[in-house]
């Protein structure tokens, strides 16, 4: 595996766990895991002990050192269950952290939509488990906000003259910044996102907010819940935001694993994460702190590459609909790109029901 700071000294900020070393083990050694306390539950697994260090890779959700620190102490009990030091590393973008995981480099990352389906389908990576919020919804939903205030009167003067505002919007990849919103508001209104606005802003949840916010953009896709953690982040900022549009439910992220790492580790990080903050007493009640400061998640399901299944008939939906509205040379040219979309999506669908 290469040193990430080959390729992240500016795209990513990493920490190592120093505080985990498994002491006195060597490589060649075989390490059984007793697990009590807070995880009592489990069954005893050994496996080669390696002292090499696992790579967990996060969503740019918010500011990069927010979302290292938020998932610094899950990874904490998780280390001293596998007996393995993390490196967090939180990208700044979409597309580092895609080109992460397409060489190789991440072991363990939490992903979304469109960055989670090609994760699966095409690196070899696997779901293992798919957060839950506290309001018991099976996902979450996009949005697009405005100044309150500002020069947006609402969301029919935004269709109506979408070249007059300026829009803020998240990467291609990002469900709720680009293709929801894409999909279910402006391209059944021939609307284009890229060239249909006044000049756009192009970054995370967090920064579109604060463009609005600001007066630096006049409109911004996001979605609920990164609004809840802005809201406790930048209460004034907030208080400035007004929602136009809300999408439909959008699958929650999830966790996904490298497939040829060891199958009694996935099944032990599994069944670690299903049980974090479940049960009763100080451990449990500190690990629901974690998850609360964690973007407010309520825990983990365990899963698999099913959950997926929604994400990819979603990203099927977008491509075709964009296909049929574009320009096309020949039928003959709109008809191949429309079978090359089916063609792939089956080719998903084998490998998520695969498992």
């Amino acid at each position: 595996m290469n040193d990430f700071r080959d390729h992240f000294s500016t795209g990513f900020e990493a920490r190592r766990l120093d505080s985990i070393r498994p002491a006195g083990l060597s490589r060649r050694t075989l390490m059984t895991v007793v697990l009590s306390g807070a995880f009592a539950g489990f069954p005893r697994s050994a496996w080669t002990a390696d002292s090499q260090t696992l790579h967990f890779g996060i969503l740019p959700i918010g500011g990069a050192v927010d979302s290292r620190n938020s998932w610094g102490p899950v990874l904490d009990d998780l280390s001293r269950v596998l007996g393995r030091p993390f490196s967090v590393l939180s990208a700044t973008s979409y597309q580092m952290l895609g080109e992460a995981v397409r060489r190789g480099e991440i072991d363990m990352a939490f992903l979304s939509g469109k960055l989670a389906l090609e994760a699966v389908t095409q690196h070899d990576m696997r779901v293992v488990a798919q957060v839950t919020r506290h309001d018991g919804l099976p996902g979450y939903r996009a949005v697009l906000v405005s100044r309150e205030g500002g020069p947006v009167p609402d969301l029919a003067a935004v269709l109506a003259e979408p070249g007059r505002w300026r829009l803020a919007r998240g990467e291609k990849s990002s469900m709720s910044g680009y293709i929801i919103p894409k999909m279910q508001l402006f391209l059944p209104r021939h609307i284009d996102i890229e060239t249909g606005f006044r000049g756009d802003v192009v970054s995370t949840h967090q920064r579109t907010a604060l463009a609005v916010a600001n007066g630096e953009a006049d409109l911004a896709t996001n979605n609920t819940a990164d609004l809840e953690l802005f809201k406790n982040q930048f209460p004034a900022e907030a208080s400035r935001l007004r929602i136009l549009w809300k999408s439909d439910l959008i699958p929650h992220g999830v966790i996904v694993w490298r497939r040829q790492a060891s199958g009694d580790m996935h099944r032990v990080v599994q069944r670690f994460l299903a049980q974090f903050g479940r049960g009763e007493g100080a451990t449990a009640d500190a690990q629901r702190a974690m998850l609360k400061r964690l973007h407010d998640l309520a825990g983990f399901l365990a899963a698999d590459n099913r959950a997926l299944l929604p994400v990819a008939q979603l990203t099927r939906q977008l491509d075709l609909e964009s296909a049929r509205s574009a320009q096309w040379i020949s039928e003959a040219a709109k008809q191949t790109r429309l079978a090359r979309i089916e063609n792939q999506y089956a080719a998903q669908l084998k490998r998520l029901n695969a498992e």
